[in-house]
């Protein structure tokens, strides 16, 4: 077990939903054009501040940025690095966020080689800029990502039965990753993040258990075979995994081929012990990465979400942040309804953005006791 480390700028995060894939119907999704978040960096970053937030997530827009291959325009990020340099903003960077070049194959090799080559850039760029020791997550949720994407077909690649052909491919992506970025800086901190889930057998159904207990255990996959426990010939090392970051939402458990089990059913398992499997596991510092809910459920789930994290952390666990994802309501996905689930709204003309003041009050409550 590794010794605690304290590499976020601020316990308490908020992250700009950022997904650039393609929905079923074909529409190119970007998140960070839709909330206006690259239109009011600037502002945003100031209102984070001033909730006593100094460290967020974002994504990069790698359709955006290789124009062709191996040209590389990164006019798009460019405000968020200034802004960031400008107010002191620490930034976990994800390099792959769902979304890729279209004229890229996600399953053939030439798009590990493009991922290399594109992550050596972003590198180069942040060292030009003078970030001495960059946050980087290679590929955002590498389970969830093969799922989604590779079995149940609800994103890009679209495909279904090709998910654990897809987790490996994205593996090795991720490591390519990180050998970029290492390249021009030894210092990159990389950050891992999947969700964690806890799946259960009906209980009238025990004939299940084995089943269901394998397919809760496969999404440990991707980091086991980052670290090289699984799959070793994708050339996984332990060293591949250094932050971990779990994402955990309301929706994370369930009963076997049925609905979503909520907080006040008994057999809802509570989610300091979700943490304190990971760690046990790993031996890793970690975050919660993602954490959210929608609309007026938002401050209560907030406060259940910090409490296990405080209990967690009684309990041995090195716990060193909490992200509040996403941190300004967004479209949704499939349907561009308007999702409550962020501290703000969509912006103003000027780029103000009204504050959901009971989830404020929450936030403010909670530094309080975490300091």
């Amino acid at each position: 077990m590794e010794t605690v480390s304290r590499p976020f700028q601020s316990f308490f995060m908020g992250g700009f939903e950022c997904s650039t894939h393609r929905t079923a119907r074909g529409v190119r999704l970007d998140l960070v054009h839709s909330t206006q978040h690259d239109r009011f960096v600037i502002q945003d970053y100031r209102r984070l501040l001033a909730q006593g937030i100094n460290t967020v997530r974002e994504g990069l827009r790698w359709h955006l940025i290789e124009t062709a291959p191996g040209c590389y325009d990164f006019s798009s990020v460019r405000p968020m690095v200034q802004a960031a340099q400008e107010l002191g903003i620490q930034i976990i960077w994800d390099l792959c966020h769902y979304g890729w070049p279209d004229d890229l194959d996600i399953f053939k090799p030439a798009f590990v080689d493009r991922f290399y080559r594109f992550s050596l850039a972003f590198a180069e760029l942040l060292a030009q800029r003078g970030d001495t020791a960059p946050l980087v997550c290679p590929v955002n949720e590498i389970s969830f990502f093969a799922w989604a994407g590779g079995d149940q077909g609800f994103i890009s690649p679209h495909a279904r039965g090709r998910g654990h052909e897809l987790k490996l491919q994205l593996v090795r992506a991720a490591i390519a990753g990180i050998e970029a970025v290492w390249t021009v800086n030894p210092r990159t901190r990389i950050v891992q993040i999947d969700p964690v889930i806890n799946i259960i057998a009906d209980p009238a159904r025990p004939q299940d258990r084995a089943e269901v207990e394998a397919y809760r255990q496969a999404q440990y996959q991707g980091w086991d075979m980052l670290t090289g426990r699984m799959c070793p010939e994708l050339g996984g090392k332990e060293k591949y995994l250094d932050l971990l970051g779990v994402n955990y939402y309301d929706r994370n458990q369930w009963v076997h081929n049925q609905d979503p089990l909520f907080r006040k059913d008994p057999l809802y398992r509570p989610f300091r012990e979700i943490l304190q499997e990971v760690y046990a596991r790993y031996g890793r510092t970690m975050f919660v990465a993602e954490t959210g809910t929608e609309d007026a459920a938002r401050p209560d789930w907030f406060a259940y979400v910090c409490d296990e994290v405080q209990a967690a952390i009684a309990q041995g666990v090195p716990l060193v942040g909490i992200c509040l994802y996403p941190i300004v309501n967004h479209p949704g996905w499939d349907d561009d309804r308007h999702c409550h689930n962020g501290l703000w709204d969509y912006p103003g003309p000027q780029g103000d953005r009204p504050i959901y003041a009971p989830l404020a009050a929450e936030l403010q409550r909670q530094r309080g006791l975490f300091v």
